[in-house]
């Protein structure tokens, strides 16, 4: 057996790592054809589409999606919405985390479970609802609008993954700040929200994520191109006839918004990581 296992070690790391190159491959292979799409120029996609790089590279499709103003003032929507919908929620979920997760009061389970049967409800279910509220408050084709019918699933979302992270901070710390005479809002942004920087971190990213990538309340809530955010406005770019395809000018826009959620990951990956493992190991 002990001849053997150098021989069953190797075949399990080369199958190992053939199983992480085959998982790499699935995920990354998408946004390598996005990419090299849209350095394609549009004559040369219909001859070179199945090519895996493209004779000659052009940036003809990045200068058309930047020198359309409509695009830029789609792009300035989306990051209005999504940065107003991450703000309020993050706000109003700490709030609702402290109480949920320090305080005890009558229908405090029934309340985060029905919390959770918010957050899984599929948007088409409150859609017809939700427009005649944006319409009767005037809030139709604008930012307002939009915002607050993300916060329909991003405020679920980040009040249940607050709570959670809430109830593992100490009770000391609080017990300490009553001490010292603080109130108890002083106690959750003098004291707490401190200690919740990776959890807040890592919630509003997923919450941003969501918010910038929504395109059924974004298509619903907006007629005029103007007031639409980023997916409305890829979903509705047209070729120079109405047989064509813009395929270059969809992928070039697909990348220039996966950017700044590239370099968000980026810049705050140890809160992430940080934020995803808090509470996992009690001491």
């Amino acid at each position: 057996m002990n001849s053997k296992n150098p021989t069953v070690r190797a075949l399990s790391w080369a199958a190992f790592w053939l199983i992480v190159l085959i998982v790499l491959f699935y995920v990354l292979f998408p946004f390598y054809w996005a990419i090299k799409t849209s350095v394609t120029g549009s004559g040369q996609l219909s001859r070179e589409a199945l090519l895996w790089w493209p004779n000659r590279a052009t940036f003809q499709n990045f200068t058309e999606v930047f020198t359309n103003a409509g695009f830029l003032r789609n792009l300035l929507n989306s990051v209005v919405v999504a940065s107003g919908t991450v703000i309020i929620s993050l706000l109003l979920s700490a709030l609702a985390a402290y109480a949920l997760g320090k305080f005890r009061f009558r229908g405090k389970s029934v309340l985060m479970y029905i919390i959770l049967a918010v957050s899984v409800f599929p948007q088409i279910a409150v859609l017809s609802g939700l427009y005649t509220m944006i319409r009767g408050f005037g809030l139709y084709n604008s930012w307002w609008g939009l915002i607050l019918s993300y916060m329909i699933f991003t405020l679920p979302f980040t009040v249940w993954t607050l709570t959670s992270f809430v109830r593992e901070i100490p009770t000391e710390l609080e017990e300490a700040a009553y001490v010292d005479g603080a109130s108890p809002l002083q106690t959750l942004f003098q004291v707490l929200l401190p200690v919740m920087t990776p959890a807040l971190v890592t919630t509003g990213l997923l919450a941003f994520i969501n918010a910038w990538n929504e395109y059924l309340f974004a298509l619903t809530f907006t007629s005029d191109n103007t007031a639409s955010t980023v997916p409305v406005a890829i979903a509705n770019f047209s070729g120079a006839t109405q047989y064509e395809t813009p395929f270059g000018l969809t992928m070039a826009a697909s990348v220039i918004v996966t950017v700044p959620l590239l370099i968000l990951v980026l810049v705050f990956q140890r809160n992430i990581v940080s934020g995803l493992t808090a509470g996992a190991v009690k001491g």
